[in-house]
C-alpha cells in the first residue's frame, strides 16, 4: 500500500471522537501552538523533508493541531491553518462523519453511490518544494477513489496496443455480496436483490450516479465530490474567517479559499490506484485536443512527489537541487518549453549525480549540467521520460510492471517530427541561457 505524501491526517474515527465545533473550541481554550511551524513549512512554503514528517497518522494530535487557531494577525500561520482545514474536511468525508446543520444531508455519503477516498497525496511543485513563483500559487492534492461495496473498478485501455499505456477507461462492475449480507444483515446485494428494494435501503448503485455507462465518469465523480466538499466547509468554524468558492473546472476539483484580499487556489486531483504501484489513472486530461469524460490518464505525479520525498530524506544541509529547479523554472516564462520536461531533465540528473555534489558550493556548475543536458536532448531531439523503462529507479518507488518494460518514451517526439518546432526550440534555449545569466548577475 502507498504511503501518503504531503498531506496531514486525521484520526480515524474512534469511538467518542468530538464533532468538529467541540473540538475547535476545545483546542483553541488550551491555546496549543505546538506542530503550527510544521505546517507552514509543509503547506505555504513547503519541502518534502517537512511533508515526510506530516505523512503518518497522528490521529487526535493531528486534529488538535489542524484546528488549533494561530495568533490574531499572524497571516502566514492563518493560511496554512486554512489549507489544513480544508484537508481535515477530505478526512471527513473519507471517514463518512455525518456533519450537522442545514446540509447534512448533502455531506452523507453513501456507501454504494460514491467511490470510497483513500489516500493523499501532496503533488506537484509546489508541494515537492520547488514552486517557480511564489504568487499565484496552486496547492494540488491527489485523492485516490476505491469502489464501494458492492463494486469492483477494472481498467481498460482506451486504445488497445497504445505505446506507451497512457488512456483508460474505468469499467465498474458490480460484485456479489450474498455472503456478506447473511454476515451482516442489512447489506442488500445489488446482483441478486430487486432494484426497488435497493433503492428504499441503501440508495442507487455507482452506475447509476456518477457513470456513463458501465465507465467511472471523470466529470460526475468531480462535480459530486464538490457537492461534498461544500457541504461539509460551511458547518466548520474556519468557513466564518474563510470564503470557500468552487472554480470552474471540469475535471478536478478547484477551489479559491478567500478573505480580505488573500486567496489560496487548491486542486484536488482524483486517481485510481494501478495495484499497489504509485502509478495512477487521474482525472487530469490528456494532450489530446478533447479527452472525453470516461478517460482517465495515468499520472506518475506521486511517483515523481515520492522521488524528490527520498531525496529530501538523503541529501546532506545545504543540498541546492530544489533551487536548482526552481531557477530553471522561472526562466521558462514565455517560451515553448514545459515544467516537466524541465523537471524530467533534472530527474535524470539527480539519478546519476552524487548528492554530495549538489551542494550549495557547486550551484553554478549543476546549473551548467541541467542546460548543456537540456540542450543536448534538443540537438538529439529526445528526452525519455523519467519512468518508462528506466532500468535505474530507486527500489523504494513501485511500478506496474508493463511500465517498468515498456520502451523509454520520447517527450520531444514532436521536435522529431518537425524541423521547424526544433529550430524555435534551440532560439529559446539561447534566450533562455541569456536570461539565466542575467539572473545570475544580478543576484550577484
Amino acid at each position: 500500500m502507498v504511503s501518503s505524501i504531503g498531506v496531514t491526517t486525521c484520526p480515524r474515527g474512534q469511538p467518542g471522537q468530538p464533532s468538529p465545533e467541540v473540538h475547535w473550541a476545545q483546542c483553541r481554550a488550551a491555546g496549543r501552538q505546538k506542530g503550527l511551524g510544521l505546517l507552514y513549512s509543509a503547506l505555504v512554503r513547503p519541502r518534502p523533508e517537512y511533508c515526510e514528517q506530516l505523512r503518518a497518522p497522528q490521529g487526535e494530535k493531528d486534529l488538535r493541531v489542524a484546528t488549533t487557531c494561530p495568533e490574531e494577525g499572524n497571516k502566514d500561520a492563518e493560511r496554512a491553518m486554512a489549507v489544513t482545514i480544508l484537508v481535515w474536511v477530505l478526512q471527513q468525508l473519507i471517514l463518512n462523519v455525518r456533519v450537522v446543520g442545514d446540509e447534512r444531508d448533502e455531506a452523507r455519503r453513501d456507501h454504494s453511490s460514491f467511490p470510497g477516498l483513500g489516500s493523499r497525496f501532496g503533488i506537484g511543485s509546489t508541494m515537492e518544494g520547488w514552486s517557480p513563483s511564489e504568487e499565484n500559487i496552486i496547492y494540488r492534492v491527489l485523492v485516490s477513489l476505491i469502489p464501494p461495496y458492492g463494486h469492483a473498478f477494472l481498467p481498460e485501455l482506451c486504445n488497445p496496443g497504445e505505446t506507451p499505456e497512457r488512456n483508460f477507461r474505468i469499467r465498474v462492475q458490480l460484485v456479489c455480496t450474498c455472503k456478506t449480507e447473511q454476515l451482516v444483515g442489512d447489506m442488500l446485494c445489488f446482483i441478486h436483490h430487486d432494484e426497488e428494494e435497493q433503492r428504499r435501503n441503501r440508495g442507487p448503485s455507482l452506475l447509476q450516479t456518477v457513470c456513463t455507462g458501465s465507465y467511472l465518469d471523470v466529470q460526475k465523480t468531480a462535480c459530486r465530490f464538490h457537492q461534498l466538499v461544500k457541504a461539509c466547509w460551511v458547518v466548520l468554524p474556519h468557513s466564518r474567517r474563510w470564503r470557500l468558492t468552487m472554480l470552474p473546472c471540469n475535471r478536478s476539483c478547484k477551489f479559491k479559499m478567500a478573505r480580505a484580499e488573500e486567496e489560496i487556489i487548491i486542486e484536488i486531483m482524483l486517481g485510481v490506484q494501478q495495484g499497489n504501484s504509485d502509478i495512477f489513472l487521474s482525472s487530469q486530461a490528456s494532450e489530446a485536443l478533447f479527452t472525453p469524460s470516461t478517460t482517465w490518464t495515468s499520472s506518475c505525479a506521486v511517483a515523481e512527489a515520492k522521488f524528490f520525498e527520498r531525496l529530501a530524506r538523503r541529501a546532506p544541509d545545504g543540498s541546492f537541487h530544489l533551487r536548482c529547479l526552481q531557477l530553471c523554472a522561472r526562466i521558462l516564462v514565455g517560451t515553448g518549453f514545459s515544467e516537466y520536461a524541465l523537471k524530467t531533465v533534472v530527474m535524470h540528473l539527480l539519478n546519476t549525480t552524487p548528492l554530495s555534489g549538489w551542494h550549495r558550493t557547486h550551484f553554478l556548475l549543476r546549473l551548467d549540467d541541467i542546460m548543456r543536458y537540456l540542450c543536448h536532448c534538443l540537438e538529439e531531439k529526445r528526452l525519455d521520460h523519467f519512468f518508462f523503462g528506466n532500468e535505474k529507479i530507486p527500489e523504494e518507488i513501485v511500478l506496474p510492471p508493463a511500465l517498468q518494460r515498456a520502451e523509454p518514451f520520447n517527450l520531444f517526439q514532436h521536435l522529431a517530427q518537425d524541423p521547424d518546432a526544433q529550430a524555435q526550440a534551440m532560439r529559446e534555449f539561447t534566450d533562455m541561457q541569456d536570461r539565466l545569466t542575467r539572473m545570475l548577475a544580478n543576484d550577484n
